[in-house]
């Protein structure tokens, strides 16, 4: 089978499994250049060339999982994210670019402090942390989470992004695991948002696919902000700032959690559809 025939394949067959043609010609270059190393160029250039029966054998497996609606992030096993490529696994969930604006808040809150120590809360592939320490090379970063797998997954990406020895991982509920690295000049967090009964409405890439752990397995989707507005400024240096993702129609309640928690210049930021989508505040 050559390159052609078997972009027209794998295409055909995400067609037929209910991704929309434009999605599946887009993805069928993915698979198959992930599996015989192409990139978009190469892979034309080289379309009349033939695929070894090994290679062609593994994108068609790979196209079978698609159509079984399992997230392309996975089976690619990497996701960019704020201009670098993280590797994810389904212990955690796939980055989105909604989370990049807890980022350029963040970083807006270390910058022009001496050696700023942040910490990122519910780390999952550790997207936050690993960004932040990448692009503020003077802060110490700590991450934690409570699932055991999703941080074998960050220590990776640390590591593939040579800061490893920058950032700090520890296992377990929220903040607990940091209390004896207090203050902070950041704390940030994109905790699981959704409510069960709402993570059953959502596409079957995530709801079958994506751990519920990191989407929300508690009845009050705002179970997580709720804690960390009452436990995470005691754990902030004056003038420190709280910096969370928050679900769409979330934002007025969690700014008001942060006000009754003692925040200053409580804000929200809209992501690029003009979402709130960020809350913040700064402890004084």
């Amino acid at each position: 089978m050559t390159v052609a025939a078997l972009l027209r394949e794998v295409a055909g067959r995400l067609t037929a499994g209910g991704i929309p043609s434009n999605e599946a010609r887009g993805e069928s270059r993915l698979i198959v250049g992930s599996v015989t190393g192409k990139d978009n160029t190469r892979l034309l250039l080289d379309a009349a060339r033939d695929v070894p029966e090994e290679d062609a054998g593994r994108t068609l497996s790979l196209a079978a999982r698609r159509v079984a609606r399992e997230p392309l992030a996975y089976l690619l096993g990497t996701r960019g994210f704020y201009g670098l490529d993280f590797a994810v696994t389904p212990a955690v969930l796939i980055p989105r670019p909604e989370t990049e604006f807890v980022v350029e808040d963040a970083l807006s809150a270390v910058r022009g402090r001496p050696a700023p120590r942040v910490v990122d809360v519910g780390t999952g592939s550790g997207i936050i942390a690993i960004t932040l320490a990448v692009h503020a090379p003077g802060a110490t970063l700590f991450a934690t989470d409570i699932s055991p797998d999703a941080l074998a997954v960050a220590q990776r990406n640390a590591e593939a992004h040579g800061v490893a020895g920058r950032v700090s991982f520890s296992e377990g509920d929220l903040l607990a695991p940091v209390l004896d690295r207090v203050p902070f000049d950041v704390i940030a967090s994109n905790p699981p948002y959704i409510a069960p009964a709402e993570v059953e409405t959502l596409e079957p890439e995530v709801r079958d696919w994506e751990p519920r752990i990191a989407l929300g397995t508690h009845p009050d989707a705002l179970h997580f902000y709720r804690r960390l507005s009452v436990e995470a400024p005691p754990l902030l240096a004056a003038g420190g700032s709280l910096i969370v993702e928050v679900g769409q129609g979330q934002a007025d309640d969690v700014s008001a959690l942060f006000s009754a928690g003692g925040l200053k210049d409580v804000r929200a930021t809209p992501d690029y559809a003009g979402i709130a989508r960020v809350v913040s505040g700064v402890k004084r």
